[in-house]
């Protein structure tokens, strides 16, 4: 039983959807994130055991909301999507369960960890890891175990790490990640940026970001706007973000991602299937429809990893994320088929081509350095009801 919404909670978050986000000072509305179950009680109505489930939760992995989230989630329904992409849930308090194990760094970061926060597992890519803040801390982060917490691997010192990357000839491209740079102070960002910009070996930089999706105010700033022109037009620049559901395409996120391609910026989309937010045809067929029509790349699909406390509660099993995929596929044009469903695992990234016969045939498109015999092979594996991850589906033949 779900229980009964307060007046004032109600109005509250009814107030939400009054303020005019593009004149927020996008600093000082970040202090009226929510991040206590207490504040969070004052918009959503929780139950008493979903409050103390969340108490528990949010003592392992913090919760971090923006107020401009927060007013799209759909305060009457427990089952919105948007509210599962940044609401604690008991299910994170699951560890073990059918869909198999789990575990901290499913995709080796700390086996590629260089020092000064710059992950090195393909050749030609270097990864830094600018910061553990994000404007919101999504539920399903696979780096989890990091962000909103004290932790080694952000970045000590840039010019270090800035310092690696000319010292290795076969780097082309640089990704700014984290956490999310974006909420790195702008001449902080600056600076990071002036230190690869005349690198002449790297071709183009991303910049790894969920600030278009969960907190456009911070892309309204014009001085972070001249930053990134000014960049772009030395070196290319991309910006991959993360939208997972049609309605997270407000016109403050459109209005965002119109300020980026202004200055010249590629902006491609990196979404991951996510059981109940996402994982239904037309869900999928909403989100890349919708990424279109802003000017956004529909570029990779993930499955969703098996990350403590994240695998139980969102990850969709490989032989149903296939058909949904599939079945979506048949609704797009060609410019919306252009991304690929990808497992982002240990020994690389992984695209999922299609199931024959009851296997899955994947291609391997990256692999880690050392390991170049791996790039582009193909591997097979015997699909199972419940397996979401490589390491669950027996090896096959066709």
């Amino acid at each position: 039983m779900q229980p009964a919404v307060k007046p004032n909670m109600t109005e509250n978050h009814a107030a939400l959807k009054g303020i005019d986000w593009r004149q927020q000072d996008w600093r000082r509305e970040l202090q009226n994130n929510i991040t206590t179950v207490d504040a969070l009680k004052t918009y959503l109505p929780l139950s008493e055991k979903e409050e103390a489930d969340l108490r528990r939760v949010t003592d392992i992995h913090p919760m971090n909301i923006p107020r401009y989230y927060l007013s799209l989630v759909d305060a009457e329904d427990p089952d919105d999507p948007i509210r599962r992409l940044c609401v604690p849930d008991a299910a994170e308090l699951v560890v073990a369960g059918a869909m198999g194990e789990t575990t901290a760094d499913p995709y080796g970061d700390d086996k590629h960890d260089k020092g000064n926060g710059l992950l090195h597992k393909y050749s030609y890519t270097a990864l830094v890891v600018t910061s553990e803040y994000c404007a919101m801390y999504c539920r399903h982060c696979f780096r989890k175990r990091m962000v909103g917490l004290s932790n080694e691997l952000t970045v000590k010192n840039f010019q270090k790490a800035a310092a690696y990357v000319a010292e290795h000839p076969e780097i082309t491209n640089v990704i700014l990640s984290g956490g999310d740079p974006f909420m790195l102070p702008t001449k902080v960002l600056e600076k990071m940026l002036a230190a690869l910009v005349d690198i002449p070996h790297v071709n183009h930089v991303r910049i790894g970001s969920r600030v278009p999706v969960s907190y456009p105010l911070r892309l309204f700033d014009d001085d972070l706007m001249a930053v990134l022109r000014d960049f772009n037009d030395r070196k290319t620049l991309f910006v991959p973000t993360h939208f997972n559901h049609a309605r997270e395409i407000t016109s403050e996120a459109r209005e965002a991602v119109h300020r980026l391609r202004l200055c010249g910026i590629t902006v491609n989309n990196q979404a991951v299937l996510l059981r109940g937010v996402n994982d239904s045809e037309e869900a999928l067929v909403d989100l890349m429809n919708g990424l279109l029509r802003i000017g956004v790349n529909p570029y990779y699909l993930y499955q969703c990893m098996p990350v403590a406390r994240v695998r139980h509660h969102f990850q969709v099993p490989l032989k149903k994320g296939i058909t949904i995929v599939d079945r979506a596929r048949r609704y797009f044009d060609g410019y919306a088929k252009r991304f690929k469903y990808i497992i982002g695992h240990d020994i690389g990234k992984l695209e999922i081509c299609g199931q024959i016969d009851g296997k899955v045939i994947l291609k391997q498109l990256h692999a880690r350095g050392g390991h170049d015999e791996e790039v582009s092979r193909l591997l097979v594996r015997e699909l199972t009801d419940t397996g979401g991850w490589l390491d669950d589906l027996p090896e096959a033949s066709l």
